[in-house]
């Protein structure tokens, strides 16, 4: 399935992908679609986050409604509204606002990390353990918001990812049980300003900024991924291909990156990972780095493209 946030009229709804149209999650549940949530008497009023923490209880009262809404015509059912159109709402990001910093993946590619002298100003060595490091929840953005060009930088980049999202609560978990505690998977970019990820010595301040997190549009759900360590993961600017990988190229893999991040630390529903990046971020790259006015398209195979716009700082 593909879920998603989005806005009609400036009011928050969650939904499943059914076609060219949304249906409503809270609508299908609190109208008992197809028998979802039968026997309920509270009414629904979820987002993203209290949905994923009713875990595959949620999933399977999902595919009841989804089910019996493929046979149904119109948007409304018992005098409730069922389905919206995309081309009449705002999508935001899958989870707008995380409870907890993202988290993310640094060097985690081998041929950026061989880049590294042009991004971050000094040659780097293949890690032997994975980098991590987090972006605040302030920097989110939607899959077709604008990216706002900060005062503070004069160097704004790019790095296509792949994002997932927990499902399943744990601690110290083995690698050959990381699958199951993961919900779904998303399309990111980690947009990093490289002149205060040097000037700072560390690189939370220039992975931080707001907007610098835009995901989305969707997130999948890994019934619907194969093999998310072979997907095909690519970054455009202005239509010029930039960034051009398969997930397959990192160099610790999703059970080994969630598993040590997990040791000592419990892991909840609804945190995004973001797995890191490969080769071809701007400050390596010929065509150079971000301007206002630039396009910024990214996609992974199967899970979805997002587009944003760079403008300046207000």
């Amino acid at each position: 399935m593909k879920l998603l946030s989005f806005c009609v009229d400036e009011e928050p709804h969650i939904g499943v992908l059914l076609g060219n149209r949304v249906l409503d999650l809270n609508s299908a549940f609190n109208n008992h679609v197809g028998g979802a949530c039968e026997g309920n008497i509270h009414r629904f009023d979820l987002d993203m986050l209290s949905f994923l923490e009713m875990g595959e209880e949620g999933i399977a009262e999902v595919k009841k409604a989804v089910e019996a809404a493929k046979t149904l015509d119109g948007d409304y059912y018992s005098g409730g509204r069922l389905f919206y159109s995309l081309d009449e709402m705002k999508i935001t990001s899958p989870i707008p606002r995380p409870r907890k910093n993202i988290v993310c993946l640094g060097l985690n590619y081998a041929e950026h990390v061989m880049e590294g002298r042009q991004t971050l100003e000094k040659a780097q060595n293949l890690p032997k353990n994975p980098i991590y490091f987090t972006k605040p929840p302030t920097s989110m953005a939607g899959p077709y918001d604008d990216i706002i060009y900060p005062r503070a930088t004069e160097k704004l980049d790019y790095e296509i990812e792949l994002a997932l999202v927990i499902g399943k609560s744990g601690k110290n978990i083995p690698e050959d049980q990381v699958y199951s505690h993961i919900y779904g998977y998303s399309v990111f970019n980690d947009v990093s300003a490289r002149d205060l990820q040097t000037r700072h010595g560390q690189w939370f301040k220039g992975k931080s900024c707001d907007t610098f997190s835009p995901m989305g549009p969707y997130l999948v759900t890994a019934d619907e991924i194969a093999d998310p360590m072979n997907l095909d993961i690519w970054l455009k600017v202005n239509d010029e291909v930039r960034q051009s990988s398969n997930t397959k190229n990192m160099i610790f893999d999703i059970p080994k990156l969630v598993s040590v991040l997990s040791q000592g630390m419990t892991l909840e529903v609804g945190d995004v990972i973001a797995t890191g990046t490969p080769s071809g971020v701007g400050s390596a790259h010929k065509l150079g780095l971000l301007n206002v006015g630039d396009t910024v398209e990214a996609g992974i195979d199967g899970i979805g493209v997002i587009r944003n716009r760079v403008i300046a700082e207000p």
